[in-house]
């Protein structure tokens, strides 16, 4: 092991100052801290670019970019006030209003049985929150069910045809 004499660690530290090595690398992490800002705020951009490339390139289809939400009414004209005002604001490619089905249900501690109105409705993944936020909003119960499952396939022609109805 060498040992370096006082006299020589200071004709390192003169050659190459401590404020000079500051000054030379700011520049170098302001860049990069500016670049990881920028990639961290354009990440869901990025990611509906990536499938949609990929989607392109390969032929296939990215599994979870689309989903299936199941959504209650009362009845059957809440059913089609929901759907219209979903079908409008392009949340939704298609919905289906299944007819009246028996439900039991636990509600503040006491058992339910009561018929609804199902919806069956496609979009895609990145749309659900807007859902459940928008049919909160307009539902007549005060905790409509609002369910999501995301598709793991299907035909590749319904899914291109599913992200030209529903707006991004």
């Amino acid at each position: 092991m060498t040992v370096v004499s006082g006299t020589r660690m200071e004709c390192l530290y003169q050659r190459w100052p401590m404020e000079t090595a500051l000054n030379t690398a700011r520049p170098f992490l302001l860049m990069f801290t500016m670049f990881f800002i920028l990639v961290v705020s354009m990440y869901p951009g990025l990611w509906c670019i990536g499938i949609r490339l990929c989607s392109i390139f390969t032929g296939s289809y990215v599994p979870g970019h689309h989903c299936v939400l199941l959504i209650n009414s009362p009845n059957e004209q809440t059913a089609k006030d929901i759907s219209r005002a979903l079908m409008e604001r392009r949340l939704a490619a298609t919905i289906n209003i299944l007819p009246r089905t028996s439900t039991m249900y636990y509600w503040k501690g006491e058992i339910q049985d009561a018929t609804e109105i199902l919806m069956l409705m496609r979009t895609k993944s990145s749309k659900v929150q807007q859902v459940v936020d928008y049919v909160r909003s307009i539902h007549p119960y005060a905790n409509p069910e609002v369910l999501s499952f995301l598709v793991d396939g299907g035909s590749l022609d319904y899914m291109k045809w599913m992200d030209e109805a529903v707006s991004d």
